[in-house]
C-alpha cells in the first residue's frame, strides 16, 4: 500500500526494483554465455535462487526505508490522553522476576508506587530463584509499599517467563480490566498508565504498547553503541509497522486487555512469548496501539555475551513463531490477519533469515578460496556475478542504517555509525539463532543479567571466539589468494574484496567484545525520576 508514500518514496522503490531486476537479468545472461555442464547448470540454478532471495530481502529493506522517510502522515497515531474524564479502568501491573539484584528491583517497585493513576495493583512474581537472600528483601519491600503490592515466590515453576505470567492471571484482582507487564529493571514514568490506558476505550484495541527504552547509555562506550542500535527497532520499525496495525508486542511496557489475555494466555512453548501473543491477537482480528512516547527506562546488557544472548533469544523466538504460524502467515489460512500484517511479520524477520543463509555463502566462499590456494592452476576465481548479490545487500543494509538513523531518528553521523557497528556485530549470532530455530524445537530460556561487572579483555575475546575464528579464516583466504595467485584480473580483485567485506561483521563483533571488556566508570547510574 503505497498510497501514503510521497512521490519521492515511490520513485525510490521503482528505481530499486528496476535495478534489482536489471542485475538479475544481467546475471542470467552472463551465466548463459558460459560453457554449459551439469555442474555449471546446477551452480547457476542455486546462484539464481540465492540472488533472487537477496533481492527480495533488499526490496523489503528498501520498502521500510521509504515508509520511514517519505510517508505523508502516520495513519495510526496514539498520543498521550491527558483529559481528566478519560476511560481509566483498574490496571494490574505484573512484574516477572528471576534471580535479579534486589536493589534494582526495589527501584522498579518505587517507581510503580509513584504512578499517578486512580486504581491499580502490582503483582511481582519471583520464579525459581533458589537463594532466599535474593528474593526475601524484595518480598519485604512489597510489604513495606502497602496492600496494593503483592509478592509471589514460586519454585519450581515451568514455562519460564510465560509460565510466571500465566501463574499471575488467576491471582489478578477480579475488577482489573487491563493487565500491564514490565521487566524488573524498568523505572516507569508516573504518567504511563494515565496517558496510555485510555486507548482501551476502543473495544477493538487489545494491546497498548510503549517503546522499550534505557537509562544507562552513558555508562560506557559499549552501552552507547547498544543504545544506538536499539533505537532503530523502536523508533523506525515499530512506527512504520503501526501504520498497518502490525507491531511486534514486546514484553515490557505492554498492556493487554484482561479478557483477551485470559482467553489466549502466554505461550510457555515459545521463548518470545510476548511477540507470539501479539500475533495471536492480530489473528483474532483485534488491534494494537503503539505510542511513540517513552514511558519507562530499563538497563541494557552489561557484556557482549549478554547482548548476543538477548538477540539470539529474539531471533530464535521469531523462527519458532514462523514455524508455528506458517499457515496463517504464508497462506492466510484460518486467520483474520490482513495482507499488510502478514507482510510486516514476514518482511520484518526476513533480514534475520538472510543472515542465516549468509553462513552458507561464507562457508562456500571459504571452500572455493581454499581450492584457489591449493590448486591454483585448476580453480579460477568465481565469476563476478557470484559476489554481487551479497555485496549489494551488505552495502545497502549499512547505508540504510546510517541514512535512516539520521533522517528518521535524528541522531548524528557518529551515532548512526555506532548503530551500524553494533548491528553488524550481531549478524553471526542472529544467523546461528535462525539455523538453530529451523532445526530444533526448543532451547533453554536465558535471562539477560543486569548489573554485571565488566571482565578482562581475554574473557571478552573468548566471547567472540567464533567470530574471531571466521574473520581470521576470511582474512587468511584473501591473503593466501594474493600470495599464490596475485591479483591479475578484475574477477580476482573483486573476489578478494568480497572476502574482506564478508569479514566486517565478524570484526565488528570483536570490537564490541573489546569495548564491553573496558572497566566501567565508578559512578552509579540512578533511575530516571518517576
Amino acid at each position: 500500500d503505497g498510497s501514503a508514500l510521497r512521490q519521492r518514496g515511490r520513485t525510490f522503490l521503482t528505481f530499486t526494483a528496476f535495478l534489482c531486476g536489471s542485475v538479475l537479468v544481467w546475471i542470467g545472461y552472463d551465466y548463459s554465455q558460459q560453457y554449459s555442464t551439469w555442474f555449471s547448470l546446477t551452480v547457476g540454478f542455486l546462484l539464481a535462487l540465492g540472488a533472487l532471495g537477496v533481492f527480495i530481502v533488499l526490496m523489503a529493506e528498501a520498502h521500510e526505508l521509504a515508509e520511514a522517510v517519505w510517508t505523508h502522515k502516520r495513519r495510526r497515531e496514539f498520543l498521550p490522553v491527558e483529559i481528566d474524564n478519560a476511560y481509566r479502568p483498574k490496571v494490574s501491573v505484573h512484574v516477572p522476576c528471576y534471580n535479579e539484584p534486589p536493589e534494582m528491583v526495589k527501584q522498579t517497585l518505587n517507581a510503580l508506587a509513584a504512578l499517578d493513576y486512580p486504581d491499580f495493583e502490582v503483582l511481582l512474581i519471583d520464579n525459581n530463584t533458589k537463594d532466599p537472600a535474593v528474593w526475601e528483601p524484595v518480598k519485604a519491600h512489597c510489604e513495606l509499599l502497602g496492600p496494593r503490592f503483592k509478592f509471589f515466590h514460586v519454585a519450581p515453576l515451568a514455562g519460564f517467563k510465560g509460565g510466571a505470567l500465566n501463574y499471575l492471571i488467576p491471582h489478578t484482582a477480579p475488577d482489573a480490566e487491563v493487565i500491564a507487564v514490565i521487566d524488573s529493571d524498568y523505572c516507569v514514568d508516573r504518567n504511563w498508565l494515565k496517558h496510555m490506558v485510555p486507548h482501551f476505550a476502543d473495544p477493538k484495541i487489545a494491546v497498548v504498547q510503549s517503546p522499550q527504552d534505557y537509562r544507562d547509555q552513558n555508562e560506557s562506550t559499549f552501552k552507547k553503541l547498544c543504545y544506538s542500535e536499539y533505537k532503530g527497532f523502536f523508533h523506525i520499525g515499530m512506527i512504520t509497522r503501526n501504520d498497518r496495525d502490525a507491531i511486534i508486542q514486546h514484553g515490557t511496557m505492554t498492556m493487554t486487555r484482561r479478557s483477551v489475555l485470559e482467553e489466549l494466555g502466554w505461550a510457555d512453548w515459545c521463548i518470545c512469548e510476548d511477540a507470539e501473543l501479539g500475533l495471536r491477537v492480530f489473528e483474532k482480528g483485534l488491534s494494537a496501539a503503539y505510542a511513540h512516547n517513552s514511558y519507562g527506562k530499563g538497563l541494557m546488557p552489561d557484556t557482549f555475551i549478554d547482548f548476543k544472548k538477548q538477540r539470539f533469544r529474539w531471533a530464535y523466538g521469531a523462527i519458532q513463531i514462523i514455524k508455528r504460524h506458517t499457515s496463517s502467515l504464508l497462506r492466510g489460512k484460518d486467520t483474520q490477519l490482513t495482507r499488510g500484517q502478514r507482510y510486516h511479520f514476514l518482511a520484518g524477520w526476513l533480514p534475520w533469515v538472510a543472515d542465516g543463509m549468509n553462513i552458507f555463502f561464507t562457508f562456500g566462499a571459504l571452500l572455493w578460496s581454499g581450492a584457489m590456494i591449493i590448486v591454483p592452476q585448476r580453480v579460477d576465481p568465481p565469476l563476478l556475478i557470484f559476489a554481487i548479490p551479497p555485496l549489494a545487500l551488505f552495502v545497502f543494509k549499512v547505508g540504510k542504517i546510517i541514512f535512516l538513523y539520521r533522517r528518521a531518528v535524528g541522531v548524528n553521523l557518529k551515532d548512526a555509525f555506532a548503530a551500524a557497528l553494533a548491528g553488524l556485530a550481531l549478524s553471526h549470532t542472529i544467523a546461528k539463532a535462525v539455523l538453530y530455530g529451523f532445526f530444533t524445537t526448543s532451547i533453554p530460556f536465558f535471562r539477560t543479567p543486569k548489573n554485571v561487572d565488566s571482565h578482562g579483555m581475554w574473557v571478552a575475546i573468548s566471547e567472540a571466539r567464533e567470530e574471531l575464528f571466521i574473520m581470521l579464516l576470511l582474512w587468511g583466504a584473501a591473503l593466501g589468494i594474493c600470495l599464490v595467485q596475485g591479483l591479475p584480473s578484475a574477477d580476482m580483485r573483486f573476489w578478494v574484496t568480497m572476502l574482506l567485506v564478508q569479514s566486517l561483521p565478524y570484526l565488528a563483533a570483536l570490537i564490541m567484545a573489546f569495548l564491553s571488556s573496558l572497566p566501567k566508570p565508578t559512578h552509579v547510574v540512578e533511575p530516571t525520576p518517576a
